[in-house]
């Protein structure tokens, strides 16, 4: 660890949780996000980063879900972003966002979280997980 990742891992603040791929988890995931944003003073954040957290876990245990297996749920904060990034046990599963698709079936959480968000994207590994995040921009 180089001394400029050892000082902003010293200054940033994150949460980590590991919760069942159920929804009830998702649900836990979203409330439980949006309480510690508020113990942090980022009132103003828990509304989107609640909102974006239910669309990305909802995603890991309608998509991404495995018998037996969780799913994980990390926020960061650091500087002038909020990172959230969902882990699910499917990497060989992954998102696309963009149009919605012709049938008109699914594809909006993705559409909310690109517009709260300023960037997401999907890292894949280890296997066989993947970690579907996004920024957003704190207030």
């Amino acid at each position: 660890m180089n001394p400029e990742t050892s000082q902003l891992m010293a200054t940033a603040r994150h949460f980590t949780l590991q919760l069942s791929s159920t929804p009830r988890g998702a649900r836990l995931a979203r409330l439980l996000v949006g309480e510690q944003l508020r113990s942090w003073g980022l009132e103003a954040m828990s509304g989107p980063a609640e909102q974006v957290v239910a669309e990305l876990a909802s995603n890991a245990v309608t998509h991404g879900h495995v018998p037996g297996r969780d799913f994980r749920v990390r926020t960061i904060v650091t500087g002038a972003a909020l990172r959230i990034e969902v882990t699910d046990t499917r990497g060989d599963r992954m998102p696309v966002g963009g149009a919605l698709p012709a049938d008109g079936e699914g594809g909006r959480g993705l559409q909310i979280v690109e517009a709260l968000s300023r960037s997401w994207g999907v890292r894949p590994g280890p296997y066989p997980q993947k970690t579907v995040w996004a920024e957003l921009p704190l207030r």
